[in-house]
């Protein structure tokens, strides 16, 4: 499902992601775009792809807030069908939670 989103997303300088997209056939699309792959590869990996520690470190902050999301139910479980009302509780989210 990556590449349907990054399709339809405007094309970034570099793409920040796990483990689970280290995929020759990702990478290869990546790099036809001129997109930077900041992508750690697996444990199974014979050569390691070199990968960007410092913009890699930046991953962490957004996987925080996904956490932190993830504490409110309501959200975590999707219980909002529509798109509305969706933004609708994560701007009421983020309007009472502390984001330090």
């Amino acid at each position: 499902m990556a590449l349907p989103l990054l399709q339809a997303a405007a094309r970034p300088r570099r793409l920040i992601a796990d483990k689970a997209y280290d995929a020759e056939s990702l990478r290869r699309w990546l790099k036809d775009r001129h997109i930077k792959a900041v992508i750690p590869s697996t444990a199974t990996r014979t050569v390691p792809h070199p990968i960007d520690h410092r913009a890699y470190r930046r991953r962490n902050i957004i996987e925080r807030l996904f956490c932190r999301l993830k504490n409110w139910r309501r959200l975590a479980t999707r219980y909002d069908r529509l798109a509305r009302n969706c933004l609708a509780s994560l701007a009421l989210i983020a309007t009472i939670s502390e984001w330090t």
